[in-house]
């Protein structure tokens, strides 16, 4: 049995439960798995600590709490404060390198840094900052498809912005793809 434990964190405002959102929603419409979702996230809408966190399974997800995550994505210095020392060993650390500065990488453990909010604002909005975090995410960790996630976005993400949110993904997702392949030379 595969399965994998994902925690997905940042401040509020940043889309942290709509990342869970849509991976929940392309994994288990689109990639065949079983998936489930908790979140957390502090008293003020905006600004606060928040997380998410995802269980994904080859099979039925009999306990939806992570225990040892196995995948972080930290777009915010406090979340990655928090969290970063909770990953198992083996497991792979995503920050969003403008916001989040790693002091010293945790021995056993792959540190990923995505421009995620430049990108976004060189896109147009840094609100897209989550959805080109996503598409780093899937393609450095392969938890999910990359098609998978595309599919998953109607109806997560306002219609009228679909194609910049896609566009987003997008470069993220070439993001990554250039990291792991300048990372196995």
């Amino acid at each position: 049995m595969s399965s994998h434990e994902i925690r997905f964190s940042g401040f509020g405002g940043q889309g942290i439960i709509r990342c869970a959102l849509i991976t929940g929603k392309a994994l288990s419409l689109y990639d065949d798995k079983f998936a489930t979702m908790t979140q957390a996230f502090g008293p003020e809408a905006r600004g606060s600590a928040c997380s998410a966190q995802l269980v994904v399974s080859d099979e039925k997800v009999l306990y939806p709490y992570i225990t040892a995550p196995g995948v972080l994505m930290a777009l915010s210095q406090e979340a990655y404060d928090k969290f970063s020392g909770g990953v198992t060993e083996g497991g792979t650390i995503i920050v969003e390198a403008d916001l989040v500065k790693v002091k010293d990488e945790l021995p056993g453990r792959t540190t990923w840094r995505v421009p995620a909010t430049r990108f976004a604002e060189e896109l147009g909005n840094r609100m897209f900052t989550n959805l080109v975090a996503l598409g780093f995410f899937s393609a450095v960790t392969g938890v999910v498809s990359g098609e998978a996630m595309k599919k998953a976005l109607p109806g997560l993400v306002p219609d009228r912005f679909l194609k910049i949110n896609l566009k987003a993904f997008e470069r993220g997702y070439e993001h990554g793809r250039e990291a792991l392949a300048g990372a196995t030379k």
